[in-house]
């Protein structure tokens, strides 16, 4: 579904022209929640790859850029997120070039991605288009910007305990302002009809339209007339 000029949902990424856009895949998030004594298997790799699999044979991307958060743990890299990433990188190289977006939970990405030639950027601008991971203020920022780092989820008054991934249009100042959900299937995403709102880019975000990811995509208007 298109949502922008030369900009369209495809599941859980955006494309424009020949780039793939996709975030917060918190690859390692299985280490984290056994550590904290869930017992889960180790299944978040094999499931992330399969869909971004699917993603690619439809959108053929030339480019495909991680909008930050591509690992879980803040103050170091696991042993699952180095094999992880590692499996990650080798398979998307496979088809197109990669471009590291810094996320909040990327401060110690640099020894993968110098491994691998992956420059880790601070944001990435094409055309009238700036891309970054959501969690600081930018300037100098072009007509549209995409971002990540909220986990766009919404719930429903007749399902209330139910989240379901969305992207969120809107605006940031004159800016077209485009929220990726979170690319990782074990996180279901913050519920923005109730939680409290991470980004600094996001301001009165009932005027958001909402785009909600199941088999295809569902466009339910504002989301004050959702509320309503």
């Amino acid at each position: 579904m298109k949502i922008l000029k030369n900009i369209e949902i495809v599941d859980l990424a955006l494309k424009y022209k020949d780039i793939l856009i996709i975030g917060d895949l918190h690859l390692g998030f299985e280490e984290f929640l056994i550590k904290q004594g869930f017992l889960i298997p180790y299944s978040q790799l094999k499931k992330t790859i399969s869909r971004l699999e699917k993603i690619i044979k439809k959108a053929k991307p030339k480019i495909i850029i991680i909008n930050g958060d591509l690992k879980d743990e803040f103050g170091t890299i696991s042993r699952q997120e180095w094999s992880e990433i590692t499996q990650c990188i080798s398979f998307i190289q496979k088809t197109s070039k990669l471009i590291f977006i810094k996320g909040n939970h990327d401060t110690i990405l640099d020894p993968i991605a110098k491994k691998h030639s992956i420059k880790v950027r601070q944001r990435f601008d094409i055309d009238e288009i700036t891309i970054t991971h959501g969690d600081k203020l930018l300037k100098n920022l072009k007509k549209t910007v995409i971002i990540s780092h909220e986990h766009p989820a919404i719930s429903f008054s007749e399902r209330p305990d139910e989240k379901y991934k969305c992207f969120l249009l809107g605006k940031y100042k004159k800016h077209n302002l485009v929220v990726l959900p979170s690319f990782n299937l074990l996180i279901p995403g913050s519920d923005i009809t109730r939680e409290e709102i991470l980004s600094p880019y996001i301001k009165n975000i009932s005027n958001f339209n909402v785009f909600v990811i199941q088999d295809k995509v569902y466009d339910f208007g504002k989301l004050k007339n959702i509320k309503n």
